[in-house]
């Protein structure tokens, strides 16, 4: 499976909605994604913005569970297991977990 992320190319703020969830560490996600970005510094701390072979457009995200949001008594970044996936369709929470799966089998 091939994707390019924030990190590869210009993806600007894409308009997703939250489509489902994931858990899974911090350390993981930039492991398999790279390194994140933030675009809505308010509600999150990380996110990373992903674009799939197939055009699929997915975001992975916090929300309002980090030092952003809460200050301090947010959690930091590398302490965030559960992560908010963001599309436009449930393709997008299925390439991300494909994703996700393809390289455990690695």
């Amino acid at each position: 499976m091939k994707f390019k992320t924030h990190n590869d190319i210009d993806l600007g703020i894409i308009g997703t909605n939250s489509c489902g969830q994931l858990c899974m560490s911090y350390n993981r996600l930039k492991r398999i994604f790279g390194k994140p970005t933030v675009f809505d510094e308010d509600n999150s701390d990380a996110e990373w913005v992903i674009k799939f072979e197939d055009n699929t457009i997915a975001t992975i995200y916090n929300y309002k569970d980090g030092k952003n949001y809460l200050g301090k008594s947010g959690l930091p970044k590398t302490e965030i297991t559960d992560w908010h996936i963001g599309g436009t369709s449930q393709r997008a929470v299925d390439l991300v977990k494909k994703a996700y799966y393809k390289v455990e089998d690695e």
